[in-house]
Formats: C-alpha cells, structure tokens, sequence
C-alpha cells in the first residue's frame, strides 16, 4: 500500500492498514541505527523544525537525531527563547518560520487541538509530538513497534494501562490503536484519574489492579502527570504507591513473559520500584530506541505528500 496523509495528528485518524505501513517502514529503518555511519540521504535538502511548546527528553532527541539520521536540516525551536513571550500568537510563529521554506513541523504543546490547528493553517508537513491531553502517535507507534518484536504478533493480546489514564496523551493514542490490530486493552487508576468517559472506548476499566494485571503479555505503567492537574488528585505518593503501583508480587499474577512499559519520565518508586525497572522483563530502553525508527518512518512517508496536490 501507500501512505497518502499529509499530516500525523493521531491514531485515531489512521487505519490498521496505514498503522502496519508505518510500522514495516520503521522495522526497515531500524537497521540503520545499527550501522557504524547511521546516516542516509533520504532527507536530504529537506527542512524539519521542532516546535516545542513543553518540556521534552526523549520525544525532542529523537526527532531530532531521526531528522538528522535523515541528513535533513534539523531546527530545534525553544518557546521560552522565542517571540511567543513577547504575545506573538502561535500561527503567527507558524507562519513567519514557515515563510522560511520549512519542509516540516514537529509540534508539542499543551494545549489539546493545537497541532490540528496548526496542519490546517500551514502548507508544511505536521506531526503531533503530543498535543495537550488529546494524542501523542509516535509514542503509541513505537509502543506497537516494541511488542511486536517482543510478542511477534498483535492479534489476541491483553495489555493493561495503569495509572493517570484521565491525564496521558499516550494512553489515549493506544487506545486507539491497539483494538485496531486486535489487542485488548484493561484500564486501572485512581477514580480521580480515570473518569467514565473512558467507557467509550474499545477497552475494559478494571476495578482492582489484580484484575488488570491478571494473565496478561504487557503491562504498561504511567506516571502522574503533575503538570495537567490544577491540584493533586491524591492525598499522597506513598499511597498512590502502594495501591497502583507495580510490584514482584503483582507482576507474578501476569504471564511469565509479560513485559513491563513506560513512556517516561519514570518517577521511580512510585508507579514503579527500580528492580522492575531496570529488570529483564522491561522494555522501556527498548521503547526509547525503537522511537528513533518509528519517528524516522513518520519523517519519511509524510515527506512523500505534499497539501493540495
């Protein structure tokens, strides 16, 4: 098949089809992180900025480095460093470094909606690095790309989610792509963190973590996302610790090739202790590097497609 969207604003948007596209693509670009000269030109001539609104480790390194793997040129835009603290508004910044002939726009900010805003408005190529409480794809996809290495196939898997779901970007993108390639998707978390609403996806709200994490091949932890919370949804880390936390003993309830997930920052000893962290069963290193492939596939095939023709 051919990948025709212009833009990647979330999974939602994407078929299984499109999803399996992009993560085939992502597999063969994988072997180019493997070699002693990690570079093509596939890219090349191409110009990528990275729009960062928020804060990021891991998302902004590695567009960055995929752009540059790429031999595109990279601009790393910082808004703390830029006119939006003199009151220009965010399309009037969209368009001035656009009038520069960008080629792409990597956009994360904390506003839910922002980065469509932003593809409507501009002829550059968008991707969505996470746009307020709405999606974050690339982070979804490369999660894809990590289990099915590990577990081969999609079809038939349980994953469970646990932790401040009402408040993950991530949790929202898998859950749209996961019951897409026929995994089955458990939520547990906090009443406070994980509202009704989650009903209406295609997924299972658990009462109790035993029940979420019960005779399943992934386990997917989260962290609370302090900064979208006006106040703290409860009493104390301690607490949150030991009723949603992940432990040896709740680990053992799943299945004994279960994998452990996180998309960071792990805030560790809370929603995970360092021993299951840093053990065999976890994936999270593993995750990190996929999202250089993944994010270079997305680069690529969006690259393909040009607005209005």
């Amino acid at each position: 098949m051919s990948f025709t969207k212009t833009d990647l604003i979330g999974l939602k948007d994407l078929s299984k089809e499109e999803i399996l596209f992009i993560l085939e693509t992502a597999e063969k670009f994988k072997e180019i992180n493997q070699r002693d000269v990690k570079k093509v030109p596939t890219l090349k001539g191409k110009t990528i900025v990275n729009l960062f609104f928020e804060p990021s480790t891991r998302t902004r390194t590695s567009f960055e480095i995929a752009g540059k793997r790429l031999s595109a040129d990279t601009i790393n835009f910082s808004s703390s460093s830029s006119s939006t603290t003199k009151g220009e508004t965010l399309i009037d910044t969209v368009r001035n470094i656009e009038s520069m002939n960008a080629d792409i726009f990597v956009v994360r900010h904390a506003f839910s909606g922002s980065v469509k805003f932003i593809a409507e408005n501009t002829k550059a190529n968008v991707v969505n690095a996470g746009d307020g409480t709405n999606e974050h794809p690339t982070q979804a996809l490369l999660d894809l790309l990590t289990i099915k290495e590990h577990k081969k196939t999609f079809e038939g898997l349980n994953v469970a989610i646990i932790g401040d779901i009402e408040h993950s970007r991530v949790a929202r993108s898998n859950l749209w792509g996961m019951p897409k390639l026929g995994i089955t998707v458990r939520l547990f978390g906090p009443k406070t963190m994980l509202t009704e609403h989650f009903n209406e996806f295609n997924c299972k709200v658990c009462s109790s973590i035993e029940e979420a994490v019960d005779d399943v091949d992934v386990i997917m932890m989260l962290r609370i996302q302090r900064e979208r919370q006006s106040n703290l949804l409860l009493p104390s880390l301690r607490e949150y610790s030991k009723f949603f936390g992940l432990n040896k003993i709740l680990l053992s309830l799943a299945k004994k090739d279960a994998i452990i997930m996180h998309p960071g920052p792990i805030n560790r000893g809370v929603e995970l202790p360092s021993i299951l962290a840093d053990s065999k069963q976890s994936v999270i290193l593993d995750q990190v590097e996929n999202g250089v492939a993944v994010r270079m596939a997305v680069l690529y095939l969006l690259s393909l497609n040009k607005k209005g023709e």
